[in-house]
This record gives C-alpha cells, structure tokens and sequence, in this order.
C-alpha cells in the first residue's frame, strides 16, 4: 500500500494476529486510500469475526469507513457475551474440533460438526444455509465472507476451547440431553427396549439408559462418567445450566 498513514491499536487479544512489529499501540499503517478499513484491518491478518468496536479518533464508525491521513484507529476485541441475533444460538466446527464438539454437546449445545474435511467453501455455506456460528482455528476459512457469523478458537487444548466459547457466547447449557455423537436428542430409554444394543456386561450391572431420537445410540453411567461428570459441573458451576 502507499497512501495515507494512519496510527494503529490493536486490542491486546488481538496482537497475536500480527506481525510483532504491528503490535506497538499506535503503530503507523500506510494503507491505499480506497480500501475500506476493515479491509485494512483483515489485510494486516486479524479476522472481522474477532474485531469489535472501531474507532477512529475516538469515534465509532463502521468497517466501510474509508481510513485518511493521520486517522489513529482503534480496534477493540469483541465484546462478550458476543450476541448473535437472528437465530436460535448453534455451532458449526471443522473437523480439527471434534473434543470440542463433542464437550459442547455433553453440555446440550447444539454443535454440528463435520468429521470429514468438506473444504472451506462447503463449510461457509453450510454456516450460511443453516445460520450456524462456525467455528476454527483457520484465520482463512473466518475471513470468508458467505460465513453467517464465525468465531476464532484461540487454544489448542479442549478444556480452554471450552471456556473460551462459553464465555464467549453464552449458550444455554442442559447437560446430558444431546448425543455426544451425532448431535441428536436423547430421551430417557427403558432396558427392555434397548436390551439387543447391549452387552451382557452391562445388562447385568446398569439399570438407567438413554437413547438418541437420531442415530439410536444408548448411553448409560459408564466407566468414563466420573469425568463427563466433572466436566459439566464445572461448565455448570462456572457458567451456569439456564435450560431445563
């Protein structure tokens, strides 16, 4: 670019998308002249998705704004809880997400999430189409702009994915409702019904089941409960259970 300069501030959860030399507070940005900002500011590598408030010289303006000389450009970091109107509150993940997935789900958070790589146009259309936040670690795929709305997954560790989205969005959690599986709904199942889905094993030592409406899997208080259990009364404790 080779146009008016401005002074650049990225907020301090925003600098790990740039270059460490972008990173100062007020770091001088020459842009063009005619790219919008928040084409200047993508360009510099921070997704819209993470972007909150801009402000030029104090003011709120829009991603249209057009940057002129001397302009000292703030970019906040999205407020949270981040409000997403518009739909009922779902999640899309790609296929590097599937814990994630998965623990929302345990949570009763509609995730949809797709095990195979579909590639990032399908991805964003299927985001679009089913007015579903899509989530990722791919700064690209966040920059598409069919996306219905999208949001980065900053750590690479499921336990902190979780917080993060939790606190981030603000879904409403009820625990043990969704197939960890398939994203279906369960419902309390009597044995008699689901006894040919189950090991002698088990028929001999469980007593309460239930079964996905969607794909039929049957869940029961297994070897792997205790830990299910405490990742949702932490999620619980932390961010409440606000659905029945």
């Amino acid at each position: 670019m080779n146009g008016p300069e401005i002074a650049l501030t990225l907020a301090p959860e925003l600098r790990l998308f740039v270059a460490a030399e972008r990173r100062r507070p007020g770091t001088p940005v020459t842009t063009d002249g005619v790219s919008t900002l928040g084409h200047v500011v993508e360009s510099l590598g921070v997704p819209l998705t993470e972007a909150g408030r801009l402000l030029v010289d104090g003011r709120e303006v829009l991603t249209s704004h057009i940057p002129a000389a001397g302009e000292s450009v703030e970019v906040e970091a999205v407020a949270r809880p981040q409000e997403v109107p518009g739909a009922p509150l779902r999640f899309l993940l790609d296929v590097h997400l599937g814990t994630l997935a998965r623990r929302l789900r345990l949570l009763g958070v509609d995730a949809q999430y797709e095990s195979e790589d579909i590639g990032d146009p399908a991805l964003a259309a299927l985001s679009a189409a089913q007015q579903r936040v899509l989530l990722s670690r791919d700064r690209g795929l966040l920059r598409r702009r069919e996306i219905w709305a999208g949001a980065y997954i900053y750590s690479d560790r499921p336990d902190e994915q979780l917080r993060d989205v939790l606190g981030r969005f603000a879904p409403p959690l009820a625990p043990w409702t969704r197939c960890t599986a398939c994203n279906g709904p369960l419902q309390d199942a009597d044995k008699e019904a689901v006894r040919e889905h189950l090991e002698h094993g088990t028929q001999r030592t469980y007593d309460v089941f239930a079964q996905c409406l969607t794909c039929g899997r049957v869940y029961w208080r297994g070897a792997h409960h205790a830990k299910l259990q405490t990742i949702v009364e932490n999620a619980v404790r932390e961010f409440g259970a606000t659905a029945a």
